[in-house]
């Protein structure tokens, strides 16, 4: 009987299990293809000691139990050799027909990623700790959280991708956003009826932005995301039944330029009710606007209500400018500074009234288009104690 092979320590060696020269030990085995492979450990079981001076890592024993589990598990070894810039390429190339404004979303993460130092890790040797390290790191450099939070929005499902391909065991980006790094994120508060009268008193008296007022007054009063705004055209306004037909959205992008796209979710086709008061807004805005040499046809869409000094339909970018100039002219006259408003947070402002002035919750879902009615519900919990108080009072009917 030949004499059992054992290392330094004089324990038994197992199959495949060596102690070269300097130390170190190695496993030879055959991995998931039948190609020869080795892995190296200076330790050879989880309670021996670190040599001085060597990183930390798993006993070699260790990692022969993980490459069996992978073997049985039928898990690519190597992670299939794709790096995480790499796999992030292979999820992209698989999603067709997505928007403009995502397809740039995957160009800017693969760009960050070709640079980052972490695009070129292996796969399988991406740890949690090393996502979330990358992220936080991020953060330091300057990157805001919705920056961040789109980019984990590619990477979460790229690397499940992986998982589902059997190229890694778990998710390194499953964990929750919000417990990793901080939310620099600025909240769009709605405005108090105060401050909406204010706004929209002092934007009806300037000599330069009253010619906005109409436009802003409906922001305000319909609670139109501010693509679906200016994508109106004379056709969506119907004065007889006195609503607003809303299936598109108009947007501009830097390589693309103009385009029609379909509202945000399903939920964002709808028919909004107007009071006389926007109705008569509309009625002046068409009155009042130019006509332009050649009217301007965006995807078989005319007419559009507002148009830019060029003759092209004005959009977002347009009014989130307006705004900030109303914003900061009002603040330096004005003692009592008025918050930041957005297209938006007129939005969110007409939201907070109708679910004040106890709009059921699931007409108030339809007239905003939400796809999840969580999003409206969400506007209720910004009601204080006056809302509250008179709720009481009407249910106890007092």
């Amino acid at each position: 009987m030949s004499e059992k092979r054992r290392d330094s320590r004089g324990r038994i060696l197992r199959n495949g299990e060596i102690q070269m020269a300097d130390g170190k030990y190695r496993y030879k085995y055959k991995d998931l293809f039948g190609e020869t492979k080795y892995a190296y450990s200076w330790r050879l079981d989880k309670n021996d000691r670190i040599p001085t001076g060597r990183k930390m890592e798993p006993s070699l024993r260790e990692k022969e139990k993980q490459i069996a589990a992978d073997i049985f598990d039928k898990i690519v070894p190597e992670g299939g050799g794709l790096t995480v810039a790499g796999l992030v390429e292979k999820y992209v190339s698989l999603k067709t027909g997505v928007r403009p404004t995502t397809e740039a979303g995957y160009k800017t993460v693969l760009n960050l990623l070709r640079k980052e130092k972490f695009g070129e890790e292996r796969i399988d040797r991406v740890k949690i700790s090393d996502a979330k390290q990358w992220l936080i790191q991020l953060q330091k450099n300057g990157r805001g959280f919705s920056t961040i939070r789109t980019i984990r929005g590619i990477l979460r499902p790229a690397f499940q991708m992986a998982v589902d391909d059997d190229l890694i065991r778990k998710n390194p980006f499953g964990f929750e956003l919000a417990t990793v790094i901080y939310n620099d994120s600025v909240t769009r508060e709605a405005l108090t009826r105060e401050q909406e009268r204010r706004f929209l008193k002092f934007v009806k008296e300037d000599s330069h932005f009253r010619k906005y007022y109409d436009g802003i007054y409906i922001l305000f009063h319909t609670g139109l995301r501010i693509s679906e705004f200016v994508g109106l055209t004379r056709k969506d306004i119907d004065f007889e039944n006195g609503k607003i037909n809303v299936d598109h959205q108009l947007q501009r992008y830097a390589e693309i330029g103009y385009q029609i796209v379909e509202p945000k979710t399903e939920s964002g086709v709808r028919q909004v009710p107007m009071t006389p008061e926007v109705a008569e807004c509309f009625r002046k805005i068409i009155k009042n606007r130019k006509k332009p040499k050649a009217e301007p046809m965006i995807d078989g869409y005319t007419g559009f209500l507002y148009l830019d000094k060029n003759g092209m339909p004005m959009v977002a970018l347009h009014w989130e400018k307006y705004f900030k100039h109303i914003c900061e002219k009002y603040n330096k006259i004005y003692r009592v500074q008025m918050p930041k408003v957005t297209p938006h947070v007129c939005r969110h402002t007409f939201c907070s009234k109708m679910a004040a002035a106890r709009m059921n919750p699931k007409t108030l879902q339809y007239i905003m288009g939400h796809s999840d009615i969580g999003v409206t519900l969400n506007t209720y919990t910004h009601l204080g104690f006056d809302e509250a108080s008179e709720e009481m009072r009407r249910v106890s009917g007092n």
